[in-house]
C-alpha cells in the first residue's frame, strides 16, 4: 500500500509539474508547445488527474502508516474496475498500448493487495499457525 501510494503521489507530481513527461510513459505522444489546437483542454484533464493521483498516493501512505485494512479491502474491487476498464480503453483502440501498463498495474496492485489480505486472515485465524515461528 505504502509503496502504491508514493508511486502514484509521484506520478500526481511529475504530471502537475512536467505533464510531457506523463504523457510520454503513459504511452502516448506529447503535443509541442503551442501546438494544441484551440479547445484542446488535454492538459487541464492532466492537471486535474495528476491533483487526484497525488491525493489519492497520500491516502494510500496513510492507510499505510495507520495499518488500516478496512481501506486496503476496499481497494481491491475498485482497482480491479479500475484495470478493466484501462485494459478495454486499450482493446477498443481509445487509448494506445502503452496504456497498457496502467492497467496491467491496477490488476496486479489489486491481486497482491487481495492476497495479502487473505494471507493474513488466514495466518490470524484460530486455530492456524502464525507465520512467526519459533
Amino acid at each position: 500500500m505504502a509503496v502504491f501510494g508514493v508511486l502514484a503521489a509521484a506520478l500526481g507530481v511529475v504530471g502537475l509539474v512536467a505533464p510531457d513527461v506523463l504523457i510520454t510513459v503513459m504511452g502516448f505522444e506529447p503535443v509541442p508547445e503551442g501546438a494544441r489546437a484551440d479547445g484542446d483542454h488535454t492538459l487541464v484533464f492532466l492537471t486535474a488527474s495528476s491533483m487526484a493521483a497525488l491525493n489519492m498516493g497520500v491516502y494510500y501512505v496513510l492507510a499505510a502508516l495507520s495499518d488500516w485494512k478496512a481501506f486496503f479491502r476496499w481497494t481491491v474491487p475498485f482497482r480491479l474496475l479500475t484495470c478493466t476498464v484501462f485494459t478495454l480503453a486499450v482493446v477498443t483502440g481509445r487509448a494506445p498500448s502503452g496504456f497498457l501498463g496502467v492497467g496491467l498495474w491496477e490488476g496486479l496492485g489489486a491481486v497482491v493487495t487481495g492476497a495479502a489480505l487473505w494471507y493474513e486472515k488466514r495466518a490470524a485465524a484460530p486455530g492456524t499457525q502464525s507465520a512467526a515461528r519459533p
